[in-house]
């Protein structure tokens, strides 16, 4: 099997990292050189993913404390707008609009 360090299209770091050139729909000079390219992809993708997951933890508190403002805000908005709600006396519920109040004709 042909090692990457031994190979044209692949770069050794210093410490040790590899960088790989190949094309995997070109020039992959052997089958376990696709391996080690879609491990390499995968390792990038998790790298990335781990990022995201950083930030989003940083993210946490800050968008935590907006709806809790969010909720504060909104039941103060509701609190305010409570006397535009016409309550029936007789059993806690809203009163509804299509309905004719007592002692009232009916629409017709």
């Amino acid at each position: 099997m042909l090692q990457c360090k031994d190979c044209e299209l692949a770069d050794v770091g210093p410490q040790g990292e590899v960088r790989l050139r190949c094309n995997p729909f070109l020039d992959i000079k052997e089958p376990e050189c696709l391996n080690k390219w879609q491990l390499m992809k995968l390792e990038a993708l998790l790298q990335a993913y781990g990022a995201t997951l950083a930030q989003y933890r940083r993210l946490a508190p800050l968008q935590e404390k907006m709806m809790k403002y969010m909720e504060h805000e909104i039941d103060d908005v509701s609190e305010a707008d409570k006397w535009k709600v016409d309550w029936n006396e007789d059993d806690d519920e809203p009163a509804d609009p299509d309905e004719d109040p007592p002692g009232r004709e009916p629409r017709g």
